[in-house]
C-alpha cells in the first residue's frame, strides 16, 4: 500500500501528523514530510489521517504513485 501527498494542495493543518505520526511529520512551518509506504499495522491510522485532511491532499492505495490521480 502506498501514500502520495499533493504537497501543492497541502496547507499544513497537520491533522495527518496527529493521527499517523509514524508516517507523517512536519517539516518547517508549512511543509510536510512523509513515508510513501504504509508501515506494517499502520493502514487504519493512515486512512484516518487521509480522511481527516481538510483539503484532501492524501491519496492512499495500491495505485497511489506516479501518474495516479
Amino acid at each position: 500500500m502506498r501514500i502520495v501527498v499533493d504537497l501543492n494542495r497541502c496547507q499544513g493543518y497537520a491533522q495527518c501528523v496527529f493521527l499517523a505520526p509514524e508516517t507523517f511529520a512536519p517539516h518547517g512551518e508549512e511543509s510536510l514530510m512523509y513515508t510513501p509506504a504504509v508501515p506494517e499495522g499502520g493502514l487504519a491510522r493512515v486512512r484516518a489521517a487521509a480522511a481527516a485532511c481538510p483539503v484532501r491532499a492524501i491519496l492512499v492505495g495500491e495505485r497511489a504513485g506516479p501518474g495516479a490521480g
